[in-house]
């Protein structure tokens, strides 16, 4: 697949050639929502929490005897049908995480970026940094490469200063390019990747396929 590399200014400098293995497959929206969900999971902290009616204070003594008062029989006011009693299964803290397989995962990233190439909401773009770390430069950027919308940046390495000149533009995330998060590729409407991080992409995901 080949794709026209943009300037920060928007022009059109050069066409790059993208591994079809990795932006050019048939979608698997499977794989994409086992990913999606496997990233919402593992971010789950888990602390929820009630008393069972073992845990809950107070008197433990028979509200009232078992026979002749004309009322139901009841043996402790921890019980949860009394208001104070304790919950009957209720939440406790458990850890909602869980592995899913490489192949799965791969299948799934590869799945994302050949949608978003598919729907030419993917551009490479010439490989910049932003060495003032200001959000008024990074803005004007944007502008000249994106409309309205939230916008994912795949970055060649971890680069601080552009991290810190768009981390207060709402609707802006950046991701490596070793580090991809499902969630935000799916619901990005605009996906910049950096022109050597599409070719990182390139030679990861397509060796990766090679050796499965």
């Amino acid at each position: 697949m080949d794709k026209t590399v943009l300037s920060v200014e928007g022009k059109e400098l050069r066409t790059i050639a993208l591994e079809d293995s990795v932006f050019g497959i048939r979608v698997s929206e499977g794989a994409i929502y086992h990913a999606i969900r496997n990233e919402l999971a593992n971010s789950r902290v888990g602390t929820a929490s009630t008393k069972t009616r073992s845990e809950v204070l107070g008197t433990h003594k028979k509200p009232w005897k078992q026979k002749g008062t004309g009322r139901a029989r009841s043996g402790s006011k921890q019980s949860p049908i009394w208001v104070g009693g304790g919950v009957a299964f209720g939440p406790r803290p458990r850890d909602y995480s869980y592995k899913l397989p490489k192949k799965v995962k791969r299948l799934a990233f590869r799945s994302l970026l050949s949608m978003k190439a598919q729907n030419d909401s993917l551009k490479v773009v010439e490989d910049f940094t932003i060495e003032s770390g200001k959000t008024k430069e990074f803005v004007a950027i944007l502008k000249n490469l994106v409309g309205r919308g939230k916008t994912v940046v795949i970055l060649k390495d971890n680069d601080p200063l552009l991290k810190r000149a768009g981390g207060n533009i709402a609707g802006v995330s950046f991701l490596s390019f070793d580090r991809l998060r499902a969630h935000d590729l799916y619901y990005g409407e605009n996906v910049l990747v950096l022109e050597t991080a599409a070719k990182r992409l390139g030679e990861v995901y397509s060796s990766a396929v090679a050796s499965e």
